[in-house]
């Protein structure tokens, strides 16, 4: 790996863009994400502050971001297994895409905490998949949390996304989880009066009042494809 004095700061500075640009946030809100001072990352990016080794090394740790991808620009921004290998009866090694195994459910709750949903989504957190007919390959499945989509949603229940790519294009009526600076919430998303700068996202459960949020504010979208409910009964 190149040290410090082999950075190639503009190519850098560049992969960095892209990384803020991809999970669709202002220098400001991803500046907060790493826990740095906005008027640094402004300055580094400028290029009136020099980009060092231990910035390169948060990237990575707090994102889970390639270090080879960031430096050298070799392979992907966010590098992730796509061969499972097992070994058959007789001792040979078999070698099958990992998609093929069915759909990666994490160990995340989608509406815990305020941290940007796809940065959770590494493969520790994997623990297990599951096979659903008639579901996008890029769904993943997720944990709910809560009573407000509740009878939809159960406290508990899991839900399979797929990642929008642009919040501009809503399916009204549909259930999101969308991503703000500060949390997360899984909601119908509803035509707002003025549904050039607003939505409106609306509970399942009647005891919870509706939330206008500005377009503007919404920092990433996910699709709610399918609802997996279930009770334990022992």
């Amino acid at each position: 790996m190149p040290t410090k004095a082999n950075f190639d700061r503009v190519a850098v500075v560049g992969r960095i863009r892209h990384i803020i640009s991809t999970l669709n946030m202002s220098q400001a809100a991803f500046a907060r994400r790493l826990g740095v001072n906005p008027a640094n990352l402004s300055k580094l990016l400028g290029g009136s502050l020099s980009l060092s080794e231990g910035f390169i090394n948060r990237l990575v740790v707090e994102l889970g971001v390639s270090k080879q991808w960031l430096v050298d620009g070799e392979g992907v921004p966010y590098p992730k297994p796509v061969h499972a290998a097992t070994v058959t009866d007789n001792g040979e090694t078999m070698v099958e895409d990992i998609v093929d195994q069915g759909l990666p459910v994490y160990d995340v709750d989608v509406t815990a905490g305020a941290r940007e949903l796809s940065l959770l989504l590494t493969d520790d957190k994997i623990v297990g998949r599951v096979k659903l007919p008639n579901l996008p390959a890029d769904c993943i499945l997720v944990r709910v949390s809560g009573d407000s989509m509740k009878p939809v949603i159960s406290n508990g229940g899991f839900v399979a996304i797929r990642p929008v790519s642009s919040p501009k294009t809503i399916f009204w009526g549909q259930i999101y989880v969308i991503v703000l600076d500060d949390y997360r919430m899984i909601k119908y998303v509803r035509r707002h009066p003025d549904d050039e700068k607003l939505v409106r996202l609306r509970s399942a459960n009647p005891d919870y009042d509706d939330i206008d949020v500005e377009r503007s504010e919404i920092r990433r979208m996910f699709i709610v494809e399918a609802i997996l409910n279930y009770d334990l009964r022992c």
